[in-house]
């Protein structure tokens, strides 16, 4: 039997963000309800809050996941002092970094300005506590289970589906409509043969 704690429970694993990303590709970015089905199963289902925000927080292309830079230090104090408390608005203004990203930053700069020291704040603040689609993935369970490997067959065959079923239809409907057209050409050009050797 697997052990599973409560931090697991939320926890995003890297299924579930491969899984997220090709859905996104495949369905956009507002598309959410869709994509949520997809990451469901008998004991874990992932909202489609969880999904969007683990997309914008943590799984969209364009966040950087390096060191912030000096010059991107600079932009994000200037910008709260311009803007000071809109966070999403300052993220506009550092390309690449989220409103969750920068906010933490500054209060990184802050306490290094003030000289807080980092080990005290980690004691005062719990390892883990946090929103959960704002961390990394953890890793797969080589032994997972019955229900675990179907959902994520599932939604591979799902994803795999690229046209859907009305893109099915529509390809079947102007295969029928190719197969009336060649039978009425085919009755045509028979009855123009008829009439030829008659005469």
């Amino acid at each position: 039997m697997i052990n599973i704690t409560n931090d697991d429970i939320g926890m995003w694993t890297n299924m579930e963000d491969e899984i997220l990303m090709v859905a996104v590709m495949k369905f956009g970015e507002n598309q959410w309800p869709r994509i949520s089905n997809l990451l469901s199963s008998n004991f874990f289902r992932k909202s489609t809050l969880q999904c969007k925000a683990r997309w914008f927080e943590w799984l969209q292309p364009r966040i950087k996941k390096t060191e912030w830079t000096r010059q991107e230090d600079e932009m994000l104090v200037h910008a709260v002092k311009v803007n000071p408390g809109q966070w999403r608005t300052l993220a506009g203004g550092v390309v690449g970094r989220t409103a969750s990203e920068c906010i933490e930053r500054y209060q990184r700069l802050l306490d290094a300005a003030s000289g807080v020291d980092d080990d005290v704040q980690k004691l005062c603040r719990r390892e883990g506590d946090g929103d959960r689609e704002l961390r990394r993935a953890r890793s797969d369970r080589v032994d997972m289970e019955a229900n675990e490997a179907q959902m994520i067959s599932e939604a591979r065959a799902r994803l795999s589906n690229a046209m859907g079923n009305k893109g099915i239809r529509k390809v079947m409907e102007k295969q029928l409509e190719e197969s009336r057209n060649q039978l009425l050409d085919l009755i045509e050009n028979t009855r123009i043969r008829n009439q030829c050797s008659v005469m």
